[in-house]
């Protein structure tokens, strides 16, 4: 009998505690749910009504990955991944008060192939205005050109095997009408229309698992984003004029994602898997520690607390890796051969950037020699402040570690207001064939 009484007290107590948190409607709040192979972060926005384009984040959750959760940035086992999710999900939930179902989920992985494509195509009627209809074959035909060059890509990657894709962002870089450039070609005239596209495709099983897991955790997928075309979009923000140009890094657990943008516009992204954890293992195998232990030491290292007789070991141990990750970044900016300069800003967010080994690797190391920058380039993190349109009233935002997670919320106020009436034509175009 007492302890039935003690019973119900407790629960009585813990109910009284608990703010009560009650369901919302889909176009009021967005939910950023940023799965990372170290980490899942989820952030709950709430869409502002009378400042169009902008969000205030209200609620914040972070909940550590399992070793065997995800791989290379793809989900391995999506029912680990449903319950970190799910918790963090519930942190940001009773920090907002409200439970938001309207999501935007991140993709990344070396199989996610997001490039910048330019077709011309000769007009029959040259004197005709150019309508919606016409741009939206013109669309059509960069995106299956494109879709037909990312299959081909990952079969070879793959050895051959033949692998189903799927479109997960599209934005509109830029049009020419007879070498003239325009923001909007509708209403023009002109024989040659050059557009260009950029344009991200994932495999079909990566993306399924995601969608499996907004199902299992009741969620309404909005919209499947590239990481690092969220990061650009954080970057870039609601000016749709921006001629920001910029090399954008996220380092995160399993793979490092870039970004570049020229003018605005992204211009291609790439993924190679190098992240944390491949540092992580560097220092558990040369010094013979578990991984737990090697994992402590690193965090120690990027938050400078580690001992000052352990730091040179540790930073021995991880000079190859940091080698090996610098040769990614060379090689994947060496791809990006349609721009006569790369820009020389590079932006970097993401866990794996705390190492300050890798900072110091981009700013003093001849890296950048061999590519087509005009001169050495500039290093810095992203800060939350920076993000366009997007204001944290939680006080818990206050690193690079979250920007990835701030861009899903961005990409989901693309999507929201390009299916409203007052949109430009950028706007839809950007997001016409995007899910």
């Amino acid at each position: 009998m007492l302890k039935s009484l003690k019973d119900h007290t407790s629960k009585l107590a813990g109910s009284l505690k608990k703010v009560p948190i009650k369901r919302v409607k889909s176009d009021e709040y967005l939910v950023g749910l940023d799965i990372g192979t170290e980490y899942v972060k989820a952030l709950i926005g709430k869409v502002s009504k009378t400042q169009p384009g902008h969000i205030e984040i209200i609620g914040v959750g972070k909940t550590h990955q399992g070793l065997k959760d995800m791989q290379a940035g793809a989900i391995s086992d999506i029912a680990a991944v449903v319950e970190n999710c799910d918790k963090a999900l519930s942190q940001a939930e009773d920090m907002a008060g409200v439970s938001a179902r309207t999501a935007v989920l991140g993709i990344a992985g070396e199989l996610v192939k997001g490039t910048t494509k330019t077709i011309k195509v000769t007009r029959s009627n040259p004197k005709e205005a150019i309508d919606i209809a016409e741009m939206e074959k013109i669309i059509h035909l960069v995106q299956q050109r494109t879709e037909s060059k990312a299959k081909s890509e990952l079969a070879w990657e793959l050895g051959g095997k033949n692998v189903d894709v799927r479109l997960v962002n599209s934005a509109l870089v830029s049009i020419e009408i007879d070498g003239y450039v325009v923001s909007n070609p509708i209403g023009f005239q002109g024989r040659d229309v050059v557009v260009s596209l950029y344009t991200a495709f994932a495999p079909l099983i990566h993306i399924g698992a995601l969608e499996k897991t907004a199902l299992e955790l009741d969620l309404d997928l909005l919209a499947v984003a590239a990481e690092p075309f969220a990061v650009a979009r954080a970057v870039i923000g609601n000016n749709s004029n921006s001629s920001i140009s910029a090399i954008l890094m996220d380092i995160g657990g399993g793979t490092t994602d870039i970004a570049v943008v020229n003018d605005g516009g992204v211009q291609g992204t790439k993924m190679f898997g190098i992240g944390g954890r491949a540092f992580t293992r560097g220092i558990e195998k040369n010094l013979g520690i578990d991984f737990d232990q090697a994992e402590e030491l690193k965090l120690e290292l990027s938050g400078n607390r580690i001992d000052a007789h352990k730091r040179p070991s540790v930073e021995q141990a991880l000079e190859k890796t940091s080698e090996t990750w610098v040769s990614g970044v060379e090689l994947a900016l060496d791809e990006f051969d349609q721009l006569d300069h790369l820009p020389n800003r590079l932006y970097l967010c993401g866990g794996g950037s705390s190492l300050e080994m890798l900072i110091d690797k981009l700013e003093q190391s001849n890296w950048y020699k061999s590519l087509p920058f005009t001169k050495r380039p500039i290093v810095n993190h992203i800060r939350p402040d920076q993000v366009v349109g997007i204001e944290d009233k939680t006080n818990k935002v206050n690193d690079h570690t979250f920007i990835t997670a701030m861009g899903l919320l961005r990409v989901g106020l693309d999507t929201t207001h390009s299916n409203s009436a007052n949109t430009s034509f950028r706007d839809r175009i950007d997001r016409m064939l995007s899910i």
